[in-house]
C-alpha cells in the first residue's frame, strides 16, 4: 500500500486569519499546532504533503487563489464535504463512514475529521488552473541610458534570448508536448518569446526550469481556470451521489462527446469546435460521473486518456480501431442520426463499450434480481466497473444504508403516527381510482395498437419508393462531397505548380548568368540562420563550390559553420563582420570570409546577387595568400620560441655549472 501524508487544517479566528492544523500519516493522527497563512503555506511547501483537506474553501477566503498558486507540485487541496450546491455536513459524513467525534466545537476535531474523511477516498479536489503553462522568455536586466556599448549589450542579449527560446523550443518538441510560440524579433536577433504549453506543471518538471537575475528571464506561470473546478476525489463516492454513465470522446479540433447510461439509453451526443480540457470536463461533469471512457482509435489519444484520468474512469480502447461501416453499423442498431462525424465517433465508442460489458452487466441485474437488490442495480453495477467484486460492492451498498436505516428508526420513536395513517388511507384509494383508470387506459392503447398496424400496414407500400429517394439523395451528397474534396486536391496541385514555376525561372535566371562567365550569381541569405539555410536548401541548394552571400550573420553558432563547411563551399560573403566563432572554424578548413566593401563589391540585379569573377578569383586568392602567410607567420613564431626557449634553459645550466665549480 502506498504510504501518504494528509494536512487537515480549520480555520481558527479571522482577523488575523490562523489555522488549527493536524497531520495523517501512516493511520496516524498528529497535533502540529496553530499557524498563521504564512506559516501554513511555508509548513505545507516544506512537507509537500499528499492533500490538504478542509470543510470548505469559503474559509481562506480572499486568499483561496493565493493558496493554491503557492501549493508545492502534486499537494491537492480537498474539500471534503462536497462541490457546491451538493455538500453534506461535516458531521454527516463522519457518521456514515463510522468516524469517531469528540467536542464539535474544537477546530481541531474539525481539522482531524477532514483528514480522516479525505484518507478515505471523500471529497472533491479544487483546481484553479487549466493544464496549460505560459513561459516567458524576456530580458533580465535593464539595458542602461545610451551609446555604443548600449547597443552592442542590447544586441547580445537579444542573441542569448532567441538561443534559450531555441533551447525551449528542442526541449519541447523531443518531449513530444504540445505547445504555440510567439516571438518579437529585434536587433537581429528575439526581444521576447511567449510559450503556451499544452501540459501541466508536472509535465515540464526537469525539461524547462525558470531563471532569474542574469541578462534573460524565463518564468512560468500555470492558465488560470475561469472558475473553480471541484473534481471527485474517488470514483465510488460521485456514483453514490451523480447518475454513472459511459462517455464517448472524439478529439481534435471539433470535440465530439457523447454519454449513455449503464442500460444503453442515450443521455447526449454534442460536440464544438475548440473546446478546452476544462470546458469538456464541466460537460461531461453536468451529465454524471463516467464510469468508462470510450474511444474510438487505438492507440487512445491523448486527451482520452488525461479526460479518464482526471475522472478515475476506466479507459475502454478497442482491439483495433473502428471502421466507418462499422460505426455506422452501430449507430443503425440505435436507430438514432447524428450532426456530423465528429458526434458518430463518440457515440460509436461509448456503445461500442457498452456492448463489451453488456453481457456482464445483464448477469449482474439476474444476480441482483435473485438477492433482491433490484433497487439498487445502478449503484452496483457502477462499482463493479470502477473494480469492485459484485460481493465487494453489495457489501458496500449495505454498510452505506444500514446508518441511514437506524437514524429512520430512533426517529420513527418518538413521532405521533396517526396522521401519517390517516395519509396512508387516503394514499390507498387515490391508488384503487389510479387502478381503474389504468384499466380504461389499457382499452384505450389496445384500440390504437390496433389503428398503429394499418397505418404500419399502408407505410410498408410506400417503404420501397422512399428506400429509393434516400438512396439516390445519399449518392447526390457522397459524389458533391468527392467533388468538393477534388476541387481542394486541384487548388493545392496549382499552388504547387506555381511556386515549381517561380523556382524554374528562377534557376533559369541564375544559370545565364553564369555561362556569361563575366558575373558569377550568389546564392543569398538575409540571415545566417537555420530557418534561412533550410528555405535556401528546399528552393535552390547548396551545393560543393557555392559562394554564399549573407546580410546578417549575427547570431549563428559553431554548428552553422559546421553544416556549411561539410557542404564544401567555396566561399562567403557578408555585408557586417561574421561571429568570432564562424570566422574560427573557417580559417580552420581554409575557407575564406569575405566583407562587402572591403575585400569584394556586390551586384544587385532585381533579385539576384553576382559579384564579377574575376575579382571574386582575386579576391579569393588574396584570402588564400593570407592563409599561408598566417600560417609561415605561426611556424615562424614557434620556432623562434622553441629556440628562445632553449637559449633560456641553456644559460640556465652554465649558471648552475659555473655556482657548482665556484663552491668546489
Amino acid at each position: 500500500m502506498v504510504t501518504i501524508l494528509i494536512i487537515g487544517i480549520d480555520i481558527i479566528s479571522e482577523n488575523p486569519k490562523k489555522f488549527a492544523v493536524v497531520s495523517w500519516f501512516n493511520g496516524k493522527i498528529e497535533k502540529k499546532g496553530e499557524f498563521t497563512l504564512y506559516r501554513l503555506l511555508k509548513f505545507i511547501r516544506s512537507k509537500r504533503p499528499d492533500i490538504v483537506a478542509i470543510d470548505s474553501v469559503t474559509e481562506l477566503g480572499n486568499d483561496l487563489k493565493r493558496f493554491l498558486r503557492e501549493l508545492p507540485e502534486g499537494t491537492k487541496l480537498v474539500q471534503v464535504t462536497g462541490r457546491p450546491g451538493e455538500q453534506k455536513s461535516l458531521w454527516s459524513l463522519a457518521r456514515e463512514y463510522g468516524i469517531r467525534v469528540g467536542d464539535k466545537f474544537d477546530p481541531y476535531e474539525e481539522a482531524k475529521v477532514s483528514a480522516l474523511l479525505a484518507s478515505k477516498g471523500v471529497g472533491y479536489e479544487v483546481l484553479a488552473f487549466e493544464d496549460e503553462v505560459l513561459i516567458t522568455v524576456t530580458r533580465g536586466r535593464s539595458q542602461g541610458k545610451g551609446g555604443w556599448s548600449q547597443d552592442r549589450y542590447r544586441r547580445r542579449v537579444h542573441s542569448l534570448i532567441q538561443a534559450k527560446v531555441r533551447e525551449i523550443e528542442e526541449a519541447l518538441r523531443r518531449a513530444d508536448i504540445p505547445f504555440d510560440l510567439e516571438i518579437e524579433e529585434r536587433d537581429y536577433g528575439v526581444s521576447r518569446g511567449e510559450f503556451r504549453v499544452y501540459a501541466g506543471r508536472e509535465e515540464l518538471a526537469g525539461l524547462v526550469k525558470p531563471m532569474r537575475g542574469g541578462d534573460v528571464e524565463i518564468r512560468i506561470q500555470p492558465v488560470e481556470r475561469k472558475v473553480l473546478e471541484f473534481v471527485p476525489l474517488k470514483a465510488e463516492t460521485a456514483i453514490e451521489e451523480r447518475k454513472s454513465i459511459i462517455v464517448g470522446l472524439d478529439p481534435g479540433i471539433t470535440v465530439g462527446i457523447a454519454a449513455i447510461d449503464l442500460d444503453g439509453n442515450i443521455i447526449s451526443v454534442y460536440s464544438e469546435k475548440n473546446m478546452a480540457l476544462s470546458e469538456i470536463v464541466r460537460f461531461i461533469s453536468e451529465l454524471g460521473h463516467p464510469i468508462i471512457v470510450a474511444t474510438d482509435v487505438n492507440p487512445a489519444p491523448g486527451l482520452v486518456e488525461k479526460i479518464a484520468r482526471s475522472f478515475k474512469a476506466q479507459l475502454f480502447v478497442p482491439r483495433e480501431s473502428l471502421k466507418v461501416e462499422e460505426k455506422n453499423e452501430l449507430l443503425k442498431n440505435l436507430g438514432i442520426s447524428v450532426s456530423d462525424d465528429h458526434q458518430r465517433d463518440a457515440l460509436a465508442a461509448a456503445y461500442k463499450a457498452y456492448l463489451r460489458y453488456k453481457p456482464k452487466l445483464e448477469h449482474i441485474e439476474a444476480r441482483l434480481k435473485e438477492l433482491g437488490l433490484w433497487k439498487k442495480r445502478n449503484e452496483i453495477k457502477a462499482l463493479i466497473l470502477s473494480g469492485y467484486s459484485l460481493g465487494e460492492a453489495i457489501m458496500k451498498v449495505k454498510t452505506q444504508e444500514k446508518p441511514r436505516e437506524e437514524v429512520v428508526t430512533e426517529r420513527e420513536e418518538s413521532v405521533d403516527i396517526k396522521p401519517y395513517l390517516k395519509r396512508i388511507e387516503e394514499l390507498e384509494r387515490t391508488v384503487e381510482e389510479l387502478e381503474r383508470e389504468n384499466s380504461e387506459l389499457k382499452a384505450i392503447i389496445e384500440e390504437q395498437r390496433k389503428i398503429i398496424e394499418k397505418l404500419e400496414r399502408k407505410l410498408e407500400e410506400f417503404d420501397e419508393r422512399v428506400r429509393f429517394k434516400v438512396l439516390k439523395e445519399r449518392e447526390i451528397r457522397a459524389r458533391d462531397e468527392r467533388i468538393a474534396i477534388l476541387e481542394r486536391k486541384l487548388r493545392e496541385e496549382k499552388r504547387k505548380v506555381d511556386i515549381l514555376a517561380r523556382k524554374l525561372a528562377q534557376t533559369k535566371k541564375m544559370r545565364r548568368l553564369e555561362l556569361s562567365g563575366k558575373v558569377m550569381p550568389l546564392k543569398a541569405l538575409e540571415t545566417l540562420t537555420w530557418r534561412d539555410i533550410e528555405k535556401l536548401e528546399e528552393e535552390i541548394g547548396i551545393k560543393k563550390g557555392d559562394v554564399l552571400y549573407v546580410v546578417n550573420p549575427a547570431g549563428a553558432g559553431k554548428r552553422i559553420a559546421e553544416y556549411l563547411i561539410n557542404k564544401k563551399i567555396r566561399a562567403l560573403i557578408s555585408q557586417n563582420q561574421v561571429p568570432a566563432i564562424i570566422a574560427q572554424e573557417f580559417w580552420r578548413e581554409r575557407i575564406p570570409i569575405l566583407i562587402e566593401g572591403e575585400d569584394i563589391n556586390v551586384i544587385r540585379l532585381d533579385e539576384f546577387v553576382v559579384v564579377k569573377r574575376k575579382e571574386l578569383e582575386r579576391a579569393i586568392e588574396e584570402k588564400i595568400k593570407e592563409f599561408e602567410e598566417e600560417e609561415r607567420r605561426k611556424e615562424l613564431e614557434g620556432i623562434l620560441r622553441v629556440i628562445e626557449e632553449y637559449r633560456i634553459e641553456r644559460v640556465k645550466e652554465l649558471r648552475r655549472k659555473a655556482e657548482e665549480e665556484r663552491k668546489q
